[in-house]
C-alpha cells in the first residue's frame, strides 16, 4: 500500500472529511488517494483552497477540511491564507507536494528539481510547524504534526511530502488508529477565579469582552445564565456571533473602527474582563495607553506571550482556557449591576449605529442604511461573511445586527482584500442547507473573482453583495483626509481596472441584480434573495461616500501619527449628548 493511501486513511481518522485543492504533478499520488476517500473540491487558485478550508473549519462543529497544493507556485500562492489563519489563530492544515528527494537542492542551489522551492522555510514564520517528510512518517508522528494545528492556540500546520515519498510502499506495522484528540487546555487556578469573581462583585461598572477564543457552543450553553447575571457584554470582531444583538446584556463591538456606543461603554467601565482575545491594537486603539482609562483589566488568554506583551497594561493576567473560566465565574454570585446595564443600554439608544454624519450622493445607496436593512432581512440560520477589509467591512462591523444562531466570520488580523468569496465557498460547502451572505467591496472582490466559477459550478447557496463604488473606498478616504484628495491608484479614474459586474457574472451564467433606491420593497430582490443558489447583487455606492464615525489621527511635525483614544471618535458628538453618554469619563 503506497504511503499516500496511508496518509489519506489517517486524515479520515483525524477528522478530515473534505479537501480543497489545485491539481499539480507533485501531488498526483496524494490527489488520487484522497479523492477515493473524501470529497475533493477543485478551486482555481491555491489561496482560495486555504481560505475555504479555514472558514470550513471555523464554521464547523464536527468535520474538518484541509488544503492540498503542489510544489513551487502552489505553496507560494497559498501563503496569504496561511498568514491570515496564523494571525487569527485558526485551524488550518496545508499539505504540499515537493519534488523527488533526489532532486532537492538542500540550499546548495537555488533550484534543482522542476518547480522546486523551499516551502518549509517560506511557511515556517507563519505556521505553528512546518515539516518536510523526506521519509515516510509513522501514523503517530504524522498525527502529532496534524494535531498541532488544533492544540493550544490554534494555527496553520504545513506538511511537505516529496513525490517519491508519496509513492513509496509503506507497511503500517499494525499501529492502532483510534480517536485522536489534542491535549486539554490548561485551566485557570481557583485563586484566579476567586479573585476575578471578587473583582466583578465589587465593581460598579464591569464589562465582559468576548473574543474568538470563546467557543460558540460554550457561550450558547451559558446564554441563560449570562442574561440573568446582567453584566454588560461586548464582543470583538472575531467573537461577533457569540451573543445575539437582541440579548439585553449585549452592548456592541468596540474597536478602532467599532461602534461608537460600544467604545463609550467600554471606556467608562471600571473593570474589563477580556476572555479569549489578544487585545490587539485595533481592539484597544493605537493610543493603547488611554484604553480603559479609569478601570482595571483582567485578561484570560491561552498564549502567555499575549498576556505579557505590555500593551495594554493588564492588572490580572490569566493563562488558561477562556471557555472553562467563563463557566466558572458565571456559576458564582457576581452582584447586582442593573443600574450600570441600564446606563450602557441608554448609551446604545442615544448613539445609534447609523449616525447622521455621512454624506451619500443622490442616486446612490447609503451603505449604512443598506446593511441595517439587510440585517433585518437575514434569518437566524444565515452565515454572514463581512469580508475582511475596506469600507464594506467597516460598515458591516459598525452596523450589522447579528442574531443568535447566525455565524459571522471574518479575518481581520491580516486584513487582506479578496478573502470574501473563498470564505463564503468554504462556509457553504460545510453548511449546504444554510444561506451564506457575503458583503464585499468591488475592489476586494476583484482580487479573487476567479472563484465565481467554483461557486457557480457547485451551485452553492451564496448571496453576494458587491459595494460598487469604482475603487478602494478606504484608501480613497485616507488620501482625501491626509493628502488633500490626491487620489493615486484608488479608483477607475486613477488607473484601477474594474469590470462591468453584470457582464462578468454572465460569463458563468450567474444571476445578477442591480439594487435601486427602493431596494427594500423590490420584489425581484426579495425573490432572488430567498431563492436557492448563487446570486450576485450590485449595490451602487457613492465614490465620495464618507465613513464615520472613526478614530482619527494627526501627523505631527516629526512625521509621527498620534491617534485619539477609543471614546473620542470623529466627528465629536453634540455637547449635550456627549455629556449625557460620558458621565463616568473625566
Amino acid at each position: 500500500m503506497k504511503y499516500s493511501d496511508h496518509v489519506a486513511e489517517w486524515l479520515l481518522q483525524l477528522g478530515y472529511d473534505r479537501c480543497f485543492f489545485v491539481g499539480g504533478g507533485n501531488i498526483m499520488h496524494l490527489i488520487e488517494s484522497v479523492s477515493r476517500r473524501m470529497p475533493c473540491n477543485a478551486v482555481i487558485h491555491e489561496v482560495a483552497a486555504g481560505i475555504a478550508a479555514e472558514y470550513y473549519n471555523e464554521t464547523s462543529i464536527s468535520g474538518r477540511a484541509f488544503a492540498l497544493v503542489t510544489a513551487g507556485p502552489g505553496l507560494t500562492n497559498i501563503v496569504t491564507a496561511m498568514a491570515g489563519a496564523f494571525l487569527e489563530s485558526r485551524e488550518l492544515l496545508v499539505i504540499g507536494g515537493q519534488v523527488k528527494t533526489s532532486d532537492l537542492a538542500h540550499g546548495k542551489l537555488r533550484q534543482r528539481g522542476i518547480q522546486e522551492v523551499d516551502g518549509v522555510s517560506i511557511a515556517r514564520p507563519i505556521c505553528k510547524s512546518a515539516t518536510l517528510l523526506s521519509e515516510c512518517a509513522s501514523f503517530s508522528n504524522f498525527a502529532q504534526l496534524v494535531l498541532e494545528s488544533r492544540s493550544g492556540r490554534k494555527g496553520p500546520v504545513f506538511i511537505e511530502i516529496p513525490l517519491d515519498v508519496q509513492a513509496r510502499d509503506y507497511v503500517n506495522n499494525a499501529e492502532h488508529i483510534g480517536p485522536i484528540e489534542p491535549p486539554a487546555l490548561p485551566e485557570a487556578s481557583s485563586i484566579d477565579v476567586r479573585n476575578t469573581v471578587a473583582m466583578l462583585k465589587a465593581a460598579k461598572r464591569p464589562l465582559l469582552l468576548f473574543g474568538g477564543g470563546l467557543d460558540r457552543a460554550a457561550v450558547s450553553g451559558l446564554s441563560a445564565r449570562l442574561t440573568s447575571v446582567g453584566i454588560p457584554v461586548a464582543t470583538t470582531w472575531n467573537g461577533a456571533d457569540r451573543v445575539g444583538a437582541e440579548n439585553p446584556v449585549f452592548v456592541g463591538r468596540p474597536n478602532t473602527w467599532g461602534q461608537r456606543s460600544a467604545n463609550l461603554v467600554l471606556q467608562q467601565a471600571d473593570l474589563l474582563v477580556a476572555l479569549g482575545t489578544r487585545l490587539g491594537m485595533q481592539q484597544t486603539g493605537f493610543n493603547w495607553r488611554e484604553f480603559l482609562p479609569g478601570g482595571k483589566l483582567v485578561q484570560v488568554d491561552i498564549d502567555p506571550a499575549e498576556l505579557s506583551k505590555g500593551h495594554p497594561s493588564v492588572d490580572l493576567s490569566i493563562c488558561g482556557d477562556a471557555n472553562d473560566f467563563l463557566g466558572r465565574i458565571l456559576s458564582e454570585d457576581l452582584g447586582d449591576h442593573g443600574d450600570w446595564l441600564s446606563y450602557a443600554q441608554q448609551i446604545r439608544n442615544a448613539v445609534p449605529s447609523i449616525e447622521n454624519v455621512n454624506v451619500t450622493g443622490q442616486g446612490y445607496i447609503s451603505p449604512y442604511r443598506f446593511v441595517d436593512a439587510l440585517s433585518q432581512r437575514c434569518s437566524s440560520t444565515d452565515i454572514i461573511v463581512p469580508c475582511s477589509s475596506g469600507g464594506a467591512f467597516t460598515v458591516m462591523m459598525q452596523t450589522f445586527s447579528q442574531r443568535q444562531g447566525q455565524l459571522m466570520v471574518t479575518n481581520k488580523g491580516l486584513a487582506s482584500m479578496g478573502y470574501g468569496l473563498s470564505a463564503a465557498i468554504g462556509a457553504s460547502f460545510r453548511h449546504p442547507d444554510r444561506r451564506v451572505i457575503l458583503v464585499e467591496g468591488d475592489d476586494g472582490f476583484a482580487q479573487n473573482l476567479q472563484e465565481i466559477g467554483t461557486a457557480s459550478i457547485n451551485a452553492l447557496n451564496i448571496k453576494v453583495f458587491i459595494f460598487d463604488d469604482g475603487g478602494y473606498a478606504s484608501i480613497r478616504m485616507t488620501q482625501r483626509s491626509y493628502f488633500g484628495g490626491r487620489y493615486v491608484g484608488c479608483d477607475t479614474q486613477t488607473g484601477l481596472g474594474l469590470p462591468d459586474w453584470t457582464r462578468l457574472f454572465k460569463a458563468w451564467d450567474v444571476s445578477t441584480h442591480l439594487l435601486g433606491p427602493n431596494y427594500i420593497d423590490d420584489e425581484d430582490f426579495k425573490k432572488l434573495f430567498d431563492s436557492a443558489g448563487f446570486v450576485a447583487f450590485i449595490v451602487p455606492i457613492d465614490p465620495e461616500q464618507t465613513y464615520f464615525p472613526k478614530i482619527t489621527s494627526k501627523i505631527t511635525e516629526s512625521g509621527a501619527m498620534v491617534s485619539n483614544p477609543l471614546h473620542l471618535m470623529t466627528p465629536e458628538l453634540e455637547p449635550t449628548l456627549l455629556e449625557t453618554v460620558t458621565k463616568y469619563l473625566n
